[in-house]
């Protein structure tokens, strides 16, 4: 099992960075390998809607998404960690996500995934709900944990006193390894669920 993590704050050591090891630190235990990649102090232009994707199998601007394209493929899970901005994530995953999501052309279908916010005091299920649909768009299972997956504190020290949101974090990587095992489980005795051929709708005509 292996799970890429993203952490879509600018400051390398903070409150997500925390919620992060708190993971990692049960994935370790359990036998799940992870890889945790810094991009929310990159500098990420936004998707272009130019379609070159569909043609060459990844992003026509060859940055971090292009770097990350592979590791998603090669991930059982996904967790995305951003810090509320304005009751929204960061600018800057986001558009790595736009991107990553729209131009990764392989089977998503049962990739477990997995939001993470952090916060001061507000925003952070707006911002949860946000993260959470890149997901449900993808047929990737998202996982739930003992409270929404968020975390608080203006700081990494004030949010290592969050004791209820660390344990969150726990939780929450407890529930995405049993999740995804099950899901190995089941890919192995049944497959994955048919599809139809995918029909689009446009709703003016």
């Amino acid at each position: 099992m292996k799970v890429l993590m993203l952490n879509g704050s600018p400051h390398a050591s903070g409150v997500n960075n925390l919620a992060l090891r708190e993971m990692e630190a049960i994935f370790k235990e359990s036998g799940v390998e992870t890889e945790t990649v810094q991009v929310g102090n990159l500098a990420v232009r936004g998707c272009s809607a130019c379609g070159a994707c569909t043609k060459l199998g990844k992003c026509v601007y060859d940055d971090i998404v292009n770097e990350l394209l592979p590791k998603f493929e090669k991930a059982d899970g996904l967790v995305v960690s951003s810090p509320v901005y304005y009751a929204s994530a960061n600018a800057t995953l986001i558009a790595v996500l736009d991107r990553l999501f729209y131009a990764s052309r392989f089977d998503k279908t049962m990739k477990v995934g997995a939001s993470v916010v952090s916060c001061r005091r507000g925003g952070a299920s707006t911002t949860f709900d946000e993260l959470n649909k890149y997901f449900t768009i993808s047929g990737m299972p998202v996982v739930s944990s003992q409270y929404w997956n968020s975390i608080h504190g203006n700081n990494a020290q004030e949010a290592n006193q969050d004791e209820e949101g660390k344990q969150t974090m726990r939780a929450l990587a407890r529930n995405m390894t049993f999740l995804m095992k099950s899901i190995a489980l089941g890919k192995e005795a049944y497959g994955l669920p048919e599809k139809e051929s995918r029909k689009g709708t446009n709703f003016i005509r």
